[in-house]
């Protein structure tokens, strides 16, 4: 018996559609930017991390609807400051930034002159932005002089979903070099700044150092630096000094581990059909929804992912050794959880295997110093005299 209108089958759920429903309806994607990436790149065997960054998912509103709010981000006197200095930095057409760019990383080149290329990158969209970037990065190299990109726009896919990069300033040189620049608002103190700063920055520039290349890739004579210039104040005044840092090692570390991310098209898939993480959703809702997806939690994630509180709290009601950190889970081998870790401690563990075994060894040896300890007799260390003044 036919019908009419006839019937059509129902069409697949395209990706986006599967992400755009995975945010939630009302909900616009959160784009990744470079920190996100470091991150990302830090721990990729996280999938849940991989696709909620992957889906545009707001983790922030997310943690907050699960009652697991973190406290993110620079405080507004610290982007005030930064957008000050920033803005000293690359006025008067980028001058200053210019000269230190041309001081510390090509100072064999002729110096910048005041026609210094300052591009214009304005355009509807990141797509948009990231054509309108490479065509001036095309056209600086072609003309062989020094040119500043104020913000630009850089494309890098991430687990099969594309991510959209903006650095503070990339430069191109008279030979054709591109050079990324980042501007810190941290103090540079008797020319060094604070370590873990300066690793931080050298691990975000990386990500625009692996964009960079798959740009200059398309385009003959274009060659990107693996030392990026970092500029902050100059000790405790507002005045601009840079250091050379060199991201080969970080550079490398990053695209391995985005290279081993399982693609975020594999994950969706895995997930049970109308499955969301929209923040309207209840508490519950949410939970079990994040539940689904395979987490790899370490204490680290708690100064780079907004969802580290809640992945804490599961991790320990799970007794997970995870919660001890990397290095305690590498060395358990397949203990997983900490009453096995302890049952192996206690002798209770599988004989045949050696991480049992040399727990058990581990705990006799402690319990027998503790008891030699206990058994030696205490010398008695006679009281200081009082001070006669």
């Amino acid at each position: 018996m036919s019908s009419y209108p006839p019937s059509s089958p129902t069409q697949p759920t395209t990706l986006r559609q599967r992400l755009a429903g995975l945010r939630g309806p009302a909900v616009q994607p959160r784009p990744l930017d470079a920190r996100a990436l470091a991150a990302l790149a830090a721990n990729p065997g996280c999938g849940r991390r991989a696709l909620l960054d992957g889906a545009g998912v707001d983790k922030n509103a997310l943690a907050t609807a699960l009652g697991s709010p973190a406290a993110f981000g620079q405080s507004q006197f610290a982007i005030v400051r930064g957008n000050s200095f920033e803005a000293k930095v690359k006025g008067d057409g980028g001058a200053e930034l210019l000269r230190l760019v041309h001081g510390h990383l090509d100072p064999a080149a002729e110096p910048p002159g005041a026609g210094a290329r300052v591009p214009d990158l304005t355009a509807a969209g990141p797509e948009g932005r990231a054509a309108r970037t490479a065509l001036a990065l095309r056209e600086a190299t072609a003309t062989r002089d020094w040119t500043l990109l104020d913000h630009p726009m850089l494309a890098l896919e991430v687990a099969g979903s594309p991510a959209y990069l903006e650095p503070d300033a990339v430069v191109v040189h008279p030979d054709g070099r591109w050079t990324v620049v980042e501007i810190k608002s941290f103090p540079m103190i008797d020319a060094a700044a604070d370590a873990a700063k300066v690793g931080a920055a050298a691990r975000q520039a990386a990500v625009y150092v692996l964009a960079l290349e798959r740009t200059a890739e398309k385009l003959a004579g274009a060659e990107v630096g693996h030392t990026v210039l970092l500029v902050c104040p100059k000790d405790f005044s507002n005045l601009p000094t840079a250091a050379p840092v060199d991201v080969r090692r970080e550079r490398a570390v990053t695209r391995r581990q985005l290279e081993r991310l399982t693609r975020v098209e594999e994950l969706a898939a895995a997930l049970p059909e109308g499955l969301t993480f929209d923040p309207e959703r209840t508490a519950e809702e949410l939970a079990e929804a994040v539940s689904a997806v395979d987490a790899a939690y370490a204490p680290e994630c708690l100064a780079a992912c907004e969802l580290a509180f809640h992945c804490r709290e599961r991790a320990r009601a799970a007794d997970e050794v995870t919660a001890l950190g990397r290095s305690v889970r590498g060395e358990l081998g397949a203990l997983t959880t900490v009453e096995a870790a302890l049952a192996a401690a206690s002798g209770a563990g599988c004989a045949e295997d050696p991480t049992s075994a040399a727990l058990h060894r581990a705990a006799r040896l402690r319990a027998e110093a503790l008891e030699l300890a206990a058994a030696r007799p205490r010398r008695h260390v006679p009281e200081s005299p009082e001070c006669p003044c």
